[in-house]
């Protein structure tokens, strides 16, 4: 396996002023990322007469596939992969020939006002801008004839420039030093060649690293969680593999304690499992029964008829479990008496998602719903059962939450192929949120997303909306994707990020245009492929039977040319994705669209230095257990 680079790697280190200066070239192949990319995606979709209706219409289109799909939550058979268009952002303002008048209307402005006043206030990263930057022999090099020092736009400076500049202490004061590592972070986007990827004998729902970037673990729809090690980020470690015990149907949520010490993962019931992080401790997981045991019914299945646990948090200090739910409800949960607290109904649908504004604090708590509401919750006054507020602006249900961690921004995706950002400043107060009724808008949508594909028709303005921005061009569509903001450390706090049923991981800045994609389907087809040839290769060379933990899948069960039509097709989904605390990277979840068979992990670096893969693709491929697959 090739190591991703980083700009703090030891190998790129300058070594001062009687250093080699072959460093030169190396720092001049480093690559900028611009962050005033045009470009949006949205789905092609027919056009209809009446537009007075949401009733979904299906695409029929001659050029789809068909497909059974299974979905993650419920396992509705459903349609194939659907084509995907790009057009520039000016289009969409405008608004094509045959869209509808109302288009202009319907649809956020690209580039948001609101969001491009965020980027420049500094919430998000650093604003950057122009700066006298006193020139070096390197900018010779670069600029032609350049004076003594010139007044150059800080985002057009190249980030090789800034990395020299660092490394040679050029920077005149604690203040450049911070805005030039700022700047630096903000240019290091993962880009589509995977370094890693990891393969999975079943679905991939989820994946995150730690706070600390130290740990990182996924589920799979086979109730397994695994645990890796990265705390060098380059060399990953399978450490453990914990099976949940009564799981029914898929994995649907985790979460890691604040100590890094306790993992939460739950299923398609009212049980929470809880297991030690700690590699030596080998016990089996605690079972936390959050619901009402049914009467005469044996063992765990008694479970099996109440609700469903969709999304699952630790509080901030660890204590307590808050848990959204098919019963439109949230439970708090008290860990160490194992009773439940609060059960509270303030939804009309299925509880999603639910999230802490800040992890330092257990009081203020987020919920999204099928209901296409966002709720806001203080802890401290949930014996009535009343939220604090509401944000309202989705036309479909909400999939997933995620908070910034300031306790003021949330972000959140929705089944209407948008995400939007919320300022818990401008919710809407409980008694306006009454009066005003907003769910008569959204409550029964007849679209479904588990298998029909959505229609831009669908969408309207809510006259409610107080949301601050609106990101489109991803595909919120089969399974309940997840998105969220980039971290401080690695990217400036600067974007934000979602996964994709079209097998991508879209990236924003705040002003909603697009900062980058990494695209699974590209970094992922070659390297799969390549390792089925070279097994189909050494079977056709050597009788012997080839080691199971290096085949790709056993033939038995799998037909080579059914793998390759997976991976050609452009099939995979990518349910989550997570940005490395502290450096660069980012590690996709995704599975098999189609088949609902396979899965993986892929792990992406940003491009500013990429070494050739010397040993090949193949011998990037791993299987759950990072045991390498070559033939």
């Amino acid at each position: 396996m090739s190591a991703p680079r980083t700009p703090d790697d030891t190998s790129f280190r300058f070594g001062g002023q009687n250093g080699n200066f072959g460093f030169l070239q190396q720092v001049l192949q480093f690559q900028g990322v611009d962050d005033n990319n045009n470009q949006h995606t949205t789905l092609d979709t027919e056009d209809h007469d009446d537009n007075t209706h949401r009733l979904f219409d299906v695409d029929e289109d001659e050029n789809e596939d068909d497909g059974d799909y299974q979905d993650d939550d419920e396992g509705m058979e459903e349609e194939s992969e659907t084509e995907e268009y790009t057009h520039d952002v000016d289009d969409i303002e405008e608004g094509d020939e045959g869209d509808d008048d109302n288009m202009q209307d319907r649809f956020p402005k690209v580039p948001s006002e609101h969001g491009r006043k965020l980027m420049d206030s500094g919430i998000f990263g650093t604003a950057l801008r122009s700066q006298r930057i006193y020139l070096t022999s390197l900018d010779g090099m670069v600029y032609e004839n350049p004076p003594s020092f010139a007044k150059v736009g800080a985002r057009r400076r190249p980030t090789s420039l800034r990395l020299f500049d660092r490394e040679l202490g050029f920077a005149y004061t604690q203040a450049e030093r911070g805005l030039s590592s700022n700047a630096i972070a903000q240019s290091s986007i993962p880009d589509s060649e995977a370094d890693l990827i990891m393969q999975y004998p079943a679905p991939v729902y989820l994946g995150q690293f730690s706070d600390d970037g130290n740990f990182f673990y996924n589920a799979t729809k086979d109730f397994r969680v695994r645990m890796y090690d990265t705390s060098n980020v380059n060399e990953w470690k399978h450490y453990k593999t914990v099976v949940h015990p009564a799981g029914r149907w898929t994995m649907t949520d985790a979460d890691l304690s604040p100590d890094n010490k306790w993992l939460a993962f739950t299923s398609m019931m009212p049980q929470v499992c809880l297991a030690p992080t700690d590699p030596n401790d080998k016990g089996e997981p605690y079972l936390l029964n959050l619901g009402t045991p049914m009467p005469g019914a044996p063992g765990a299945q008694r479970y099996y008829h109440n609700f469903a646990i969709f999304s699952v948090r630790f509080s901030g200090d660890g204590r307590e479990l808050v848990a959204g739910n098919s019963d439109a409800a949230i439970v708090v949960y008290d860990i160490e008496s194992r009773t439940v607290l609060h059960n509270i109904e303030g939804h009309k649908h299925d509880v999603n998602a639910v999230c802490f504004g800040d992890k330092l604090s257990p009081h203020l708590l987020y919920s999204g719903s099928d209901d296409a509401t966002i709720k806001v919750w203080d802890r401290r006054s949930l014996g009535d059962g009343r939220a604090a507020g509401a944000f309202v602006g989705h036309c479909e249900g909400i999939t997933y939450i995620d908070s910034k961690g300031d306790g003021r921004y949330i972000l959140s995706n929705g089944k209407d192929q948008t995400m939007r950002l919320w300022d818990l400043r401008m919710a809407i107060s409980m008694p306006d949120f009454d009066a005003k009724d907003p769910l008569q808008l959204t409550s029964y949508s007849l679209y479904d997303y588990r298998f029909q594909r959505y229609n831009d028709d669908l969408f309207f303005k809510h006259p409610h909306d107080n949301s601050v921005v609106t990101f489109r061009g991803h595909r919120v569509e089969r399974t309940l994707i997840r998105c969220h903001f980039s971290p401080p450390g690695s990217s400036d706090g600067r974007y934000v990020y979602s996964g994709c049923h079209s097998g991508k991981v879209h990236i924003w800045n705040m002003d909603a245009t697009v900062a980058g994609q990494i695209d699974i389907c590209d970094a992922t087809q070659d390297t799969m492929l390549a390792c089925i040839n070279a097994e189909r290769d050494m079977a056709t060379m050597a009788p012997v039977e080839t080691p199971s933990s290096l085949r790709v899948y056993d033939d038995r069960r799998h037909g080579r040319q059914r793998l390759q039509n997976y991976f050609s097709q452009d099939s995979l989904c990518v349910r989550d994705a997570s940005w490395h605390p502290t450096a660069p990277v980012l590690a996709t979840s995704f599975f098999d669209a189609e088949g609902m068979e396979m899965g993986g992990c892929s792990v992406h670096s940003c491009n500013l230095a990429k070494d050739a893969h010397e040993d090949g693709p193949e011998l990037r491929l791993h299987d759950h257990e990072m045991r390498p697959i070559f033939a």
